[in-house]
């Protein structure tokens, strides 16, 4: 069994392998100088089909993808998402590359800047715009957030055609055919920058991850505030308590076992540093009503941060946890967050990270 590591940043995609997660070869940089804001690996195909969101300086950007771990990319020719013409809007980014369930093998789904959604029925080789989300009469009060104005959370339901979306800043929305009709998820989310700190929308969500106990039990690390929520996001309970902030961008949960989650705490507003410059995971084994420092392997004096999709989980028995920083440095646990090794120092910025076993 090998443990692959995509690792995404500002100038290019970098491939970590190991046997053991403790020991890691590097591979790279693919895509040279350009952005790598979203990367996913589909295991769901043999082999697994890499796929990445690349961000070209001149050309713009597009996603690629590679049957072959790497040693050879397609790109299309006129790029793989494009705006209508009648929608006036031209891609910025894409933030997000999510495959659908097994059950649905060839459906990968792209979270994009200007905020839209947008679902590939080929595994990632064509994109076609979700029309309900991007004509709905909210979008024109989804504000950018500080990283741009984007989807950059998508968690299609296992067993229905829902899909569940977060996006900067507009908050949580829901679909149930993930096509044409959608609604706001946000209630019990505070918005404290606005007069309404409950609004019906708005809220700056940082990223929404579901639990192991079923798709209905989510954690939501916001601008200000880390929640649950037990019933699809029609209702999220603050699970803050505990922790040294409620501010950060990162949330992760465990695939096997319920109530296990990750979070990491940084200093709010302006500072966005973890506290104290100690770099820390906080983890809950009991849905949030507790949480648990982990320091071992993790540095102190540091004032670099992990952004929300520079962190993942893998899908081995003893979860290993992933996070790479702006500072180019990427940390690896195979112990569920319990010790931390150094997987790869001094690259460029750490945008996206995303872990598979592979056979």
């Amino acid at each position: 069994m090998t443990f692959l590591l995509s690792i995404g940043t500002r100038k290019g995609l970098f491939l970590a392998r190991s046997d053991d997660r403790v020991s890691w070869t590097i591979e790279g940089p693919h895509f040279l100088a350009q952005e790598i804001a979203s990367v996913a690996i589909d295991t769901r195909r043999s082999p697994a089909r890499l796929l990445v969101g690349v961000q070209n300086m001149h050309f713009g950007p597009t996603v690629a993808w590679s049957d072959d771990l790497g040693a050879t990319w397609t790109e299309p020719e006129h790029g793989a998402i494009t705006f209508p013409d009648d929608t006036e809007a031209a891609l910025a980014r894409v933030w997000q590359l999510h495959p659908d369930t097994p059950e649905r093998p060839d459906v990968v789904w792209a979270g994009c800047e200007p905020t839209s959604l947008w679902r590939s029925d080929d595994g990632g080789d064509t994109f076609e715009l979700v029309r309900g989300l991007w004509d709905h009469p909210h979008r024109k009060d989804w504000a950018p957030g500080f990283g741009g104005a984007a989807v950059h959370t998508v968690l299609p339901h296992p067993s229905t055609d829902e899909v569940l979306v977060a996006m900067s800043t507009g908050g949580v929305y829901s679909s149930p055919d993930g096509a044409t009709d959608w609604a706001p998820r946000n209630k019990g989310i505070s918005a404290y920058f606005f007069p309404d700190p409950y609004p019906e929308f708005g809220q700056c969500v940082h990223k929404v991850v579901a639990d192991a106990a079923g798709p209905d039990t989510l954690y939501a690390q916001n601008h200000g505030g880390v929640y649950r929520s037990d019933d699809r996001g029609l209702q999220w309970t603050s699970i803050a308590d505990g922790l040294p902030s409620d501010f950060g961008f990162i949330a992760l949960a465990s695939p096997h076992t319920p109530g296990t989650a990750w979070v990491m705490p940084l200093e709010a507003d302006a500072a966005r540093v973890p506290p104290g410059g100690h770099l820390r995971l906080y983890r809950t084994r009991d849905g949030g009503r507790t949480w648990q420092e982990n320091s071992s392997g993790l540095p102190d004096g540091v004032w670099t941060v992990a952004l929300r999709d520079a962190a993942c989980v893998d899908t081995a028995e003893s979860t290993g946890v992933y996070f790479g920083t702006r500072d180019g440095t990427v940390f690896a646990s195979a112990d569920e967050g319990e010790t931390f090794v150094t997987v790869a120092e001094h690259l460029p910025d750490v945008l996206s990270v995303r872990a598979a076993l592979l056979p």
